[in-house]
Protein backbone atom coordinates (compact mmCIF):
# COMPACT_ATOMS: atom_id res chain seq x y z
CA UNK A 1 0.00 0.00 0.00
CA UNK A 2 1.89 3.38 -0.94
CA UNK A 3 0.77 6.22 1.92
CA UNK A 4 1.59 9.92 1.39
CA UNK A 5 1.89 10.46 5.52
CA UNK A 6 5.46 12.04 5.52
CA UNK A 7 4.29 14.46 3.15
CA UNK A 8 1.42 15.30 5.10
CA UNK A 9 3.73 15.54 8.22
CA UNK A 10 6.11 17.69 6.14
CA UNK A 11 3.02 20.09 5.43
CA UNK A 12 2.29 20.30 9.08
CA UNK A 13 6.12 20.18 10.65
CA UNK A 14 5.50 17.92 12.89
CA UNK A 15 8.35 14.90 13.61
CA UNK A 16 7.30 11.39 13.22
CA UNK A 17 7.03 11.40 17.00
CA UNK A 18 4.84 13.97 17.24
CA UNK A 19 2.33 12.46 15.29
CA UNK A 20 3.05 9.12 16.95
CA UNK A 21 2.18 10.92 20.57
CA UNK A 22 -1.09 12.36 18.78
CA UNK A 23 -2.49 9.01 17.55
CA UNK A 24 -1.58 6.90 20.56
CA UNK A 25 1.61 4.84 18.79
CA UNK A 26 5.19 4.50 18.85
CA UNK A 27 7.52 6.87 16.51
CA UNK A 28 9.27 3.41 15.24
CA UNK A 29 5.15 2.40 13.76
CA UNK A 30 5.10 5.70 12.10
CA UNK A 31 8.42 5.30 10.38
CA UNK A 32 7.39 1.85 9.43
CA UNK A 33 4.20 2.92 7.75
CA UNK A 34 5.89 5.81 6.12
CA UNK A 35 9.06 3.46 4.60
CA UNK A 36 5.90 0.70 3.78
CA UNK A 37 7.37 -1.85 5.89
CA UNK A 38 4.27 -1.63 8.05
CA UNK A 39 0.35 -1.31 6.97
CA UNK A 40 -1.63 0.22 9.55
CA UNK A 41 -4.57 -1.04 11.38
CA UNK A 42 -8.05 0.43 10.31
CA UNK A 43 -8.53 2.28 13.26
CA UNK A 44 -5.03 3.75 12.95
CA UNK A 45 -6.03 4.84 9.24
CA UNK A 46 -8.76 6.38 10.81
CA UNK A 47 -7.02 8.29 13.72
CA UNK A 48 -4.30 9.26 11.02
CA UNK A 49 -6.34 11.11 8.62
CA UNK A 50 -8.44 12.26 11.37
CA UNK A 51 -5.12 14.18 12.90
CA UNK A 52 -4.72 15.53 8.80
CA UNK A 53 -8.45 16.32 8.57
CA UNK A 54 -8.55 14.40 5.38
CA UNK A 55 -9.78 11.18 4.02
CA UNK A 56 -8.14 7.51 4.27
CA UNK A 57 -8.00 7.54 0.64
CA UNK A 58 -5.81 10.94 0.70
CA UNK A 59 -3.36 9.38 2.77
CA UNK A 60 -3.05 6.09 1.74
CA UNK A 61 -3.37 4.04 -1.64
CA UNK A 62 -4.06 0.42 -2.72
CA UNK A 63 -2.56 -1.05 -5.14
CA UNK A 64 -3.68 -4.91 -6.54
CA UNK A 65 -1.25 -6.94 -6.97
CA UNK A 66 0.77 -7.02 -9.74
CA UNK A 67 -0.05 -3.12 -10.18
CA UNK A 68 0.93 0.17 -9.56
Amino acid sequence: MENRLKVYRAMEDITQGELADRVGVSRQTINSIETGRYDPSLELAFKLADEFDCQIEDLFEYEKDGEG
